[in-house]
């Protein structure tokens, strides 16, 4: 069990992720009722997802690079004291500038504009906690030959990538199909309130396990 909850808490922060719509489903819904296209959904949804791990995989590599110079009790003191500044920063700072891409833009356009959302909302910080033990502790993979750790962050990051994927996807097609818009009127949740106490949360996480 203690081997499998970095990957159980990568798979359920990427679900997380994938429920917000400022990481990309909300725009991929917009996408197919401007262009009145279901198709339209379907093609974004995988942009928004590459954009998204683009972003994860630099914090990723990040971590890895910072693990040659940085002993591990170290690096979890700085990186949750980051991610408490980070989630402080995103509840007071973090609507105050827009990534404007528009309806017209192509599918790199929208991995672009997703590679942004994801860095700016701090989503490669949040899943620290599940990176640190699976990348800069024994695994079985560096058992196996070449660079366990760079193998395990990959793994990690495909992990994340696709519960996002898997989240974004049945949100958006649901939207756009079957509920409609007028569910962010009638039900609207403030993500980015609970993004901000998860940002907190993990942050604090680092600092005292």
């Amino acid at each position: 069990m203690n081997e499998l909850w970095p990957w159980m808490l990568l798979a359920g922060l990427g679900a997380f992720h994938g429920l917000n719509p400022a990481m990309g489903w909300l725009f991929a819904v917009a996408l197919g009722v401007h262009r009145q296209s279901s198709a339209a959904v379907v093609q974004a949804v995988p942009a928004i997802a590459l954009g998204h791990a683009v972003s994860i995989a630099l914090v990723a590599g990040t971590l890895l690079a910072a693990g040659l110079f940085v002993n591990q009790d170290g690096l979890r003191t700085a990186a949750g004291g980051g991610l408490i500044a980070w989630a402080i920063w995103h509840h007071f700072f973090g609507h105050r500038r827009r990534v404007r891409i528009g309806m017209r833009t192509g599918l790199a356009g929208l991995a672009f504009w997703s590679f942004l959302m994801a860095t700016a909302h701090g989503a490669g910080l949040m899943i620290l906690p599940a990176l640190m033990p699976l990348c800069l502790t024994e695994s079985p993979l560096r058992e196996v030959g070449g660079d366990g750790s760079a193998a395990m962050a990959i793994a990690a990051v495909g992990v994340h990538t696709l519960a996002m994927l898997a989240a974004t996807s049945i949100v958006a097609l649901a939207v756009y199909r079957w509920v409609g818009l007028g569910i962010l009127r009638s039900a609207w949740i403030n993500t980015d309130l609970v993004w901000t106490l998860v940002l907190l949360g993990t942050g604090a996480v680092l600092l005292i396990v």
